[in-house]
């Protein structure tokens, strides 16, 4: 499980050094969020893990390889269900936009009344 240690440093204040370990190899990471820099170690952690005990492998080259192609899996399958369903959103605006616009040339009363004003 990934762990961390953070190290504030004296040159950049926006940005603290984290030690993290990510399948009993330890990193030194700076980024802004400490936090968020953890919360991903140990995700990329747990994928190594998860592929470590579904493989025979122990390689660990491979095995990161191999988390990291899940990874980019999780994240194209999440970004083409994001942009289909953007896609959606934007056909059924339409129609109803659409259907608005018929209901109002249906019903003159419902105009702007000086659209010219």
């Amino acid at each position: 499980m990934a762990t961390a240690t953070k190290n504030s440093t004296l040159k950049d204040a926006q940005n603290s050094s984290v030690r993290v370990e990510i399948f009993d190899q330890g990193y030194n990471l700076r980024g802004s969020d400490p936090e968020y820099i953890l919360k991903l170690a140990e995700y990329v952690d747990s994928k190594m893990r998860a592929v470590a005990q579904a493989t025979n492998t122990i390689d660990t080259v491979r095995l990161a390889v191999l988390a990291a192609l899940n990874i980019a899996d999780e994240y194209h399958l999440l970004k083409r269900r994001q942009e289909s369903g953007a896609t959606d959103y934007q056909k059924r605006a339409h129609l109803l936009a659409d259907a608005l616009d018929e209901v109002l040339e249906e019903k003159p009363g419902l105009q702007e009344e000086n659209p010219g004003a």
